[in-house]
């Protein structure tokens, strides 16, 4: 009873934390007015910039990218300690 009560005090302290730090990330999130854009431009001249505009997807890929390790390893990990409690 006691291991089960470690067990979902550190699920409550992990989770809390997680919730936290995303909390305090997503603040930087906030849409920032810059003011009204240029008008397009004629559609004879061609060129022009990208399909969807200049969006940022570097930061949203790298906090993915990141998130996705560290479950990686920490599935890694509970397989290799249970794999060790067995034995």
């Amino acid at each position: 009873m006691k291991l089960m009560k470690l067990k979902v005090k550190k699920l409550l302290y992990i989770s809390l934390t997680i919730l936290l730090s995303m909390g305090f990330f997503a603040t930087g999130l906030f849409a920032q007015d810059t003011g009204p854009s240029e008008p397009p431009g004629d559609p004879s001249e061609g060129g022009g910039g990208p399909i969807g505009g200049s969006a940022p997807i570097a930061s949203g890929l790298t906090i993915l990218l990141t998130l996705g390790a560290a479950y990686g390893g920490a599935r890694t990990y509970h397989l290799v300690s249970r794999k060790k409690d067995k034995e």
